[in-house]
């Protein structure tokens, strides 16, 4: 352990501009730190600090030498939590947040079925279809669908979603079936927030832009309009699984269905993760790949 004798000491001083300081934060003698760090700089034969009657400050060498010891010393804390956070269970406030429709239909009785296992734990859990900034806002953790562009967090993949195209039985006897893409020119298609649909022909990714009768940023709004009839919509499987295993929708053009989009946790990059966020990863990447399987 010789090598690393002085590191925290040096690095205390060059962070606190004074010997004072740093045998301040660290707890012991300004003496003890001043003989540490002369120690040190004995040992790497350079001189990482310079001292006056006033103030200490940083050499060059010494300024290079600091940045590799925070990383070090930062690196070491790190591990640190990560073993103790081995023998902890989930406790405290948990904050996260995700899509209002897919919290409140799937999302929402899983994060309550995993905070039944732990009472120590406090979630705080905001329904928003607003890209919130996790960092800035405070979240420990948020549930995104599609694809991502945000390349600042880190992602983990829980499970995958499926786009529908479906219309209501009453629909297809009036107004037929479509059979390709063309076709959707024709029939009252019934446009969410975006005013294109996303289809797979021959291997690739196609938007096809689509109007109608009616729109509206509400899916269950769109799934309301198609059961009764109105038109064509494009929904993820969580709005229309039901009216499609009961029939009052049927699914179309499955020949040209998107491949399935991604479920994902995020959470800001090189943060370490906390049980309680670790572990209802792991609860809701069971569960929603079941779900989504």
């Amino acid at each position: 352990m010789g090598s690393w004798e002085g590191v925290s000491e040096f690095v205390a001083v060059a962070e606190a501009g004074s010997f004072t300081g740093a045998a301040r934060k660290l707890g012991i003698s300004t003496a003890q730190v001043s003989r540490q760090v002369s120690a040190l700089e004995a040992r790497l034969s350079t001189r990482l600090l310079y001292r006056t009657t006033r103030k200490v400050s940083v050499t060059e060498v010494g300024t290079v030498y600091y940045q590799h010891c925070r990383q070090v010393l930062d690196g070491l804390a790190e591990a640190e939590r990560a073993v103790t956070d081995l023998q902890q269970v989930p406790r405290g406030r948990l904050r996260l947040t995700a899509p209002v429709t897919y919290g409140e239909t799937t999302l929402a009785p899983l994060v309550t079925d995993f905070a039944l296992q732990y009472p120590e734990l406090q979630v705080e859990m905001e329904l928003t279809n607003q890209k919130l900034d996790l960092v800035a806002e405070g979240y420990d953790l948020a549930i995104r669908l599609g694809q991502l562009t945000d390349s600042s967090m880190m992602a983990r993949r829980l499970g995958s979603r499926t786009l529908y195209v479906c219309a209501s039985p009453h629909y297809l006897s009036s107004h037929g079936e479509p059979h390709s893409l063309s076709e959707l020119a024709r029939h009252n298609c019934l446009p969410g927030t975006l005013d294109y649909w996303r289809f797979r022909e021959q291997g690739r990714s196609r938007n096809i832009r689509v109007s109608g009768s009616f729109r509206c940023n509400s899916g269950r709004a769109l799934v309301d309009a198609a059961v009764k009839g109105i038109g064509i919509v494009q929904l993820p499987d969580y709005y229309v699984d039901e009216y499609l295993q009961g029939g009052q929708l049927v699914s179309l053009l499955e020949h040209y269905r998107e491949q399935d989009d991604g479920i994902w946790g995020i959470y800001p990059h090189n943060r370490h993760l906390s049980p309680k966020v670790s572990m209802l990863l792991d609860f809701l990447g069971e569960y929603i790949g079941e779900v989504a399987g």
